[in-house]
């Protein structure tokens, strides 16, 4: 009797010791989403206001620490000074306009730092305490050390853009770099979404496999993204719906550049019209899916997700538009990230209401 009576009288304190430890681990993991949103937003600024190659080496340690005089800001200058889009683009810049360039810079690599202290020390503390299960630590572990692997890929871009005669990095490798974090990104929103407490139905098998597929193609999508970013593609044929006076351009166009499949890189104007007909796509999948889905568990978040699709859109066309402000580019690369996580999130919720 008492044995019995112990047992039942431990479940409910341990229940809601547990559900305190879910609570605790999902906000850390919502929290690192939204640091990695950030540093994308960043990254974009850097971008944007040609800040990305000011800092012309990699020094992951002592890189933490600014030029605290003026010598050693002049140090700076002058490695910069040396680069070929300082020859080419900014010839006869000052060193308080580099000051500002630099900053973007060092503050995009220091959110960097500040991220992975925020993911391992609160990992190892979950860990120690029991509230991190060992496949979810390995689980999470392997995300830690995709991040790693993404600041290496993020050297590799700069010093893309350091090699003699470049002016900025390489599109192929900026796409590389924009897809591992919005990867990263994926992966911890499925997770947190995840530990969610599970709800009466969340999805059927048919509603997950669409989810997924607009996972995929919001993917592709920030891919596209990423090479028209590097290819200054936005900056051209700056229309909508139509391009150079066209609604489908022609062929011979398309394909200008030889060989062909240098076109999806090197074209703007095929880069662009790529990343216009996958925006189509995800608009009209995702109208059809709120559609299905209506009357469903799922209705409120394919609903939500049509319309952060929607938003999406209109901000791209916006951005065409406008000739790519600095706030408008800054906002779609960011709602960019927040269509993926809201996909991640309806996905996941869905497969798991499919599983039961």
């Amino acid at each position: 009797m008492s044995e019995a009576a112990g047992t039942f009288a431990d479940s409910p304190p341990a229940a809601a010791r547990r559900e305190g430890s879910g609570r605790a681990v999902r906000l850390w993991l919502w929290g690192l989403a939204l640091l990695v949103m950030a540093m994308v937003a960043v990254g974009g600024a850097t971008r944007l206001t040609g800040s990305g190659l000011s800092i012309t080496e990699w020094k992951p340690v002592t890189g933490a620490v600014p030029p605290l005089s003026e010598a050693a800001w002049t140090a700076e200058f002058e490695k910069y000074r040396a680069s070929s889009q300082y020859r080419n683009l900014n010839q006869g810049m000052g060193l308080a306009e580099f000051k500002t360039i630099y900053w973007w810079e060092w503050s995009h690599r220091q959110l960097g730092r500040f991220l992975g202290l925020y993911f391992f020390l609160p990992l190892g503390w979950f860990r120690w305490r029991g509230m991190v299960s060992t496949p979810l630590a390995l689980g999470l572990v392997g995300i830690g050390a995709l991040g790693g692997l993404q600041a290496g890929i993020g050297w590799i871009m700069v010093a893309s853009g350091l090699e003699p005669g470049m002016t900025a990095v390489a599109p192929l490798k900026l796409m590389l770099h924009l897809v591992v974090a919005s990867t990263i990104l994926a992966l911890i929103v499925w997770v947190a979404a995840g530990l969610e407490p599970p709800r009466r139905q969340d999805g059927t098998g048919g509603i997950a496999r669409a989810a997924k597929a607009l996972v995929a193609l919001v993917l592709l999508q920030v891919a596209l993204g990423a090479l028209v970013a590097g290819s200054h593609a936005g900056f051209t044929y700056n229309t909508w719906p139509l391009m150079d006076g066209r609604l489908f351009p022609e062929t011979s166009a398309l394909l200008a550049v030889k060989p062909w499949i240098e076109n999806f890189v090197d074209n703007p104007l095929t880069v662009q019209f790529n990343h216009r007909l996958v925006a189509y796509a995800i608009v009209l999948a995702a109208l059809w899916h709120a559609v299905a889905a209506r009357g469903g568990e799922a209705a409120g978040r394919a609903g939500l997700l049509a319309g952060v699709a929607l938003a999406q859109a209109a901000l791209g066309i916006t951005t065409l538009l406008l000739v790519v402000p600095l706030w408008a580019g800054l906002s779609h690369q960011l709602l960019a990230m927040l269509l993926l996580a809201v996909a991640v999130h309806h996905a996941r919720r869905s497969a798991l209401g499919a599983i039961g």
